[in-house]
This record gives C-alpha cells, sequence and structure tokens, in this order.
C-alpha cells in the first residue's frame, strides 16, 4: 500500500534546483538584523519578486517612517508581533502566524516596530508590479492566524498564504498571480505540489533539512535560498528524523523593464525621478506624508 502510495505521481515534470544561496545576516534599518536572499547583489531581482528578508528585531529597533512606491509587501509574522502604521491612519499589530499583504501602489509612508518584548520574526517578501497596477490606490488584506488556511494530509501541514495547496485555497487576492506556502513535513514525508508551468518559483527552507526536486540531491539546511528551474511543481522528502519547514513561492513574471530606487520600483528612470519629486514636494500620493509622524518616531524624538 505504501509503495502504491509512492508511486502515485501527479507531476510529470519535477522542478530541479538551479541556485542555492545561504542568506547571511545583515544589518537594515534601525538595528534590526535581516537575512536578505532576493534583493541582494548576487540576485537583485527574481521577477516578479523583488525582495525576500528574514528579519530577527529586538525593540528598540525597527522600520521607522519610510516610503513604498510600485509593489506589494507581504509580511509574515513566525515569532512575536510587530505594529505598522501609516499616514492614511491605518494601524494594526500583527502577532506569530498573522500575514499582513500590504498593495502600496501609488504611495504608502508608513513604520513597522516592534509590539512586544524579545525578538520577532518573521519573513517579508516584496512582489512587484505590472505598469498598469503601479499607481493604483493602496490597500491592506489582512488575515489572522487562526484564520489561515490550512491543511494535513500524509504527514505534510501546509499553511496556504496565498495560492491553493492539498486542495485547500487562501482568500487572498493576489493582483500579480502568486502562490505563497508554508509547508511542514514530518519526518518521512514525501510532497508533490504543482507550480503552473510559466511560473518562477522558489524555496526558503525555514527548519529541519530537506531533499528538494530530486532523491539524489544532498540535503538543504535553514536559511537557505532554492531558485527552481521549469516543470510543472515541485517535489520534496524529508528523509531526516526531525521535521522540515520551508516556505514554497511562486509567481507569474511580469517581463518588464525595472528600475529600482530603495522603496520605490517603476519602469523607466523618468517614473522614478517623478516618484522622487512626488515625495519630496508631497503630490501625488503622498499629500498626507507632509504633516504626519507614526507614534514610533515621534517617541524617538525624545
Amino acid at each position: 500500500m505504501h509503495d502504491q502510495k509512492e508511486s502515485c505521481n501527479i507531476l510529470k515534470e519535477p522542478r530541479l534546483v538551479v541556485r542555492k544561496f545561504l542568506a547571511r545576516p545583515q544589518h537594515e534599518g534601525l538595528g534590526a538584523i535581516v537575512r536578505r536572499s532576493i534583493g541582494r547583489f548576487e540576485l537583485k531581482y527574481f521577477d516578479p519578486f523583488l525582495v525576500l528578508d528574514e528579519f530577527s528585531v529586538t525593540a528598540p529597533a525597527g522600520f521607522p517612517d519610510h516610503p513604498h512606491r510600485g509593489f506589494e509587501t507581504v509580511t509574515y509574522m513566525l515569532q512575536g508581533s510587530f505594529t505598522h502604521e501609516d499616514f492614511e491612519g491605518h494601524k494594526g499589530t500583527i502577532g506569530a502566524g498573522d500575514l499582513q499583504w500590504m498593495t502600496a501602489g501609488r504611495g504608502i509612508v508608513h513604520s513597522e516596530m516592534p509590539a512586544a518584548q524579545g525578538t520577532q520574526k518573521g519573513l517579508q517578501l516584496w512582489i512587484n508590479l505590472s505598469s498598469k497596477h503601479k499607481m493604483i490606490e493602496p490597500r491592506y488584506q489582512e488575515i489572522l492566524s487562526k484564520d489561515v488556511a490550512e491543511a494535513i494530509k500524509d504527514g505534510i501541514k501546509v499553511r496556504v498564504i496565498a495560492g491553493e495547496a492539498l486542495g485547500t485555497k487562501s482568500p487572498i487576492y493576489t493582483r500579480t498571480p502568486t502562490m505563497y506556502l508554508d509547508f511542514t513535513l514530518k519526518p518521512g514525508a514525501h510532497l508533490q505540489q504543482p507550480i503552473p508551468i510559466s511560473w518562477n518559483a522558489f524555496i526558503y527552507v525555514l527548519e529541519g533539512e530537506g531533499i528538494f526536486g530530486n532523491t539524489k540531491s544532498s540535503p538543504t539546511a535553514a536559511h537557505h535560498l532554492l531558485l527552481l528551474g521549469t516543470g510543472d511543481g515541485l517535489e520534496v522528502w524529508n528523509k531526516s528524523s526531525k521535521p522540515l519547514r520551508f516556505i514554497l513561492v511562486g509567481g507569474e513574471p511580469l517581463g518588464e523593464p525595472l528600475v529600482q530606487f530603495g522603496p520605490f520600483v517603476m519602469n523607466t528612470q523618468e517614473e522614478i525621478d517623478q516618484t522622487i519629486d512626488d515625495f519630496e514636494n508631497y503630490v501625488n500620493g503622498f499629500e498626507k506624508a507632509r504633516h504626519w509622524r507614526s507614534e514610533s518616531n515621534l517617541s524617538l524624538d525624545y
């Protein structure tokens, strides 16, 4: 019976790992420690993904007031909690397992600061928006941990942040079509997860070690980013004695020119120049930045 299950392949052409990186710690923001895997010099862009950070922050460190335009940020908390505040008056706290999917669109100025004692840990993913969506109105989608779609089957647990897995769908609307799956595999578990053929996809390992793409591959441990090649899905084996936890993220490539200046991501240098002008002059989406400071920034002044 066990052999039958193993041989029941739902994938015709499993994707293989084509590149592997270890994300090393670096300093970012105000005293935060970040392991950046996408968005560093060896991997500036993996269309449509701009940045993947695994962050570790202990108060009073954090990410004080800063702007964004032209993309989305997805914050997924693993430990502790963060308070988010923006110039539209939107304020909230996300704790372990909670998710915030923020579409910056034409412009947001916000702060992200620790809301608890000890160390706050999480992941932040930046997803590019197509030229036709870069200047849309900002919006938020927030899901508490208890409301994140989950499924469990054959030693595999998945939290469906975006997209679909094991017959379970996320309610998140992705303007740039995206899948974001948080998998935990018990020892001995074997996963086959479909991925749309035209999409780019990657894995980031959070805990334990796993074998990805091919049974003959050597195991990959925590803090590694794996870029996947072409194919219709991913195969994973946990041949270790401990649980394996990783995220699988995929997205439809935009195939558009990219010009980035820090927190501004547009298609041309002229649009970047215009964005800097807009931000400095408080116009075209940045009007409310003129008189706004977050509560956390005001407290830093004293």
